[in-house]
């Protein structure tokens, strides 16, 4: 129901923008029903992308969510400049495609995976959508001093950014796990330095990209927390991402105090000292936001009202990755090992866990017998059972 409502509202926007020139006395309403509706499509497809990666490993949801961001860098570069026929037929293929993608992704899962999750009640994690809308108000004061290609959305520096992300992931995965990367709190506070403007060291057009990244950067990591989550508490991801878009309208009020400084007519050079310390002050307040957590693996403010509205399978997940953080610290499980230990408790096999990770299969074997060494166990029924699984 949500992939043919998404496409049709997508499918329905593209026709408005392609009937506005020939109708010019309805080109508003037409323009205006055109932005309702692609924006409830899109709202709907990242929505559904969101359902069908969940339930993969870390490592897969980051290694999917950066490729696909890095992507559309090339995609939008060659639409730019379409027009008539051609653009008609690019408004019609790209929804047609993503719809199409999602449903193969949903169908490629095991049917335990395709179970709707529940929504029990549950207090909203507003730490982590605090820290980003913060960076993206920070983020809007500086958009206009931003050189071109500089932009977090579909430019050369999310490419940079998201490529980079997408090489770090893929090849190096063995030695730390995704969950260690984006759960280190100085990472995330390096995302928050990029902000503030460093034009005196690096130059103008330098710092514009150092800022994009930066603010690009944050929005993948926090949602990979929101995945995580998602994944230890058994609440829907949809619960949890859908709000997180909110950060678009900081984004703009960031903007809009930054144009109606410049309107008061207060020198260039202190307007930019003024824009400077709002940045860092910004920066400096989201830190120690992250800094109130112990590490990113807490709860962030999410909290279960009444765990009765929660399923029972919800509930073992739950018990099963405390189990497994345990078991992980007591045996002093590497990177890799905890996520196969992680695999393991939730029931996949090893083919599965292969295609999760990306390793051969006599990788895995050699893992899974040194997991067994470290944890005093012989068999993968002794790890279950240690690990609270079934």
């Amino acid at each position: 129901m949500g992939q043919a409502g998404g496409l049709v509202a997508m499918i329905a926007a593209s026709l408005c923008i392609i009937a506005a020139p020939h109708a010019p006395d309805a080109a508003v309403v037409l323009s205006g029903a055109s932005a309702l509706l692609g924006a409830f499509g899109f709202c709907a497809v990242l929505l559904m992308f969101n359902e069908a990666i969940v339930p993969l490993s870390l490592v897969r949801i980051a290694l999917y969510t950066a490729a696909s961001r890095f992507i559309a860098v090339p995609l939008t570069y060659l639409c730019q400049g379409l027009s008539g026929d051609r653009m008609a037929l690019v408004l019609v293929i790209l929804p047609l495609a993503a719809t199409a993608s999602i449903a193969v992704a949903i169908r490629a899962l095991p049917e335990r995976d395709r179970s709707p999750r529940p929504y029990p009640k549950f207090s909203f994690p507003w730490k982590p959508l605090a820290v980003l809308c913060i960076y993206a108000f920070a983020y809007g004061l500086r958009t206009a001093q931003l050189p071109d290609g500089a932009g977090v959305h579909s430019s050369l520096s999310t490419a940079l950014v998201m490529g980079g992300f997408f090489v770090v992931v893929y090849f190096f995965s063995d030695r730390f796990s995704v969950s260690a990367l984006f759960r280190s709190p100085l990472l995330l506070m390096v995302c928050g330095l990029l902000l503030i403007p460093a034009e005196g060291i690096l130059g103008t057009t330098a710092a514009g990209y150092l800022i994009s990244m930066g603010m690009s950067l944050m929005s993948l990591l926090i949602g990979l927390l929101f995945y995580d989550l998602s994944k230890r508490t058994g609440v829907a991801i949809v619960a949890l991402t859908g709000v997180t878009r909110v950060n678009s309208l900081f984004t703009l009020w960031g903007g809009g105090i930054a144009d109606l400084l410049g309107r008061t007519g207060i020198e260039p050079g202190v307007q930019d000292v003024v824009l400077t310390m709002g940045v860092v002050m910004l920066v400096l307040a989201s830190t120690l936001m992250l800094l109130s957590e112990k590490t990113l693996a807490s709860r962030w403010g999410i909290r279960l009202v009444d765990a009765d509205d929660l399923a029972a399978e919800s509930l073992q997940a739950e018990k099963i990755a405390e189990h497994c953080d345990a078991v992980s610290a007591s045996c002093h499980l590497s990177p890799r090992e905890d996520e196969i230990v992680r695999l393991i408790a939730r029931g996949k096999t090893n083919p599965e866990i292969e295609r999760e990770l990306f390793i051969a299969p006599g990788t895995l074997k050699a893992h899974i017998q040194h997991i067994y060494v470290k944890c005093s166990v012989h068999s993968r029924k002794e790890l279950l059972q240690l690990c609270g699984g079934e």
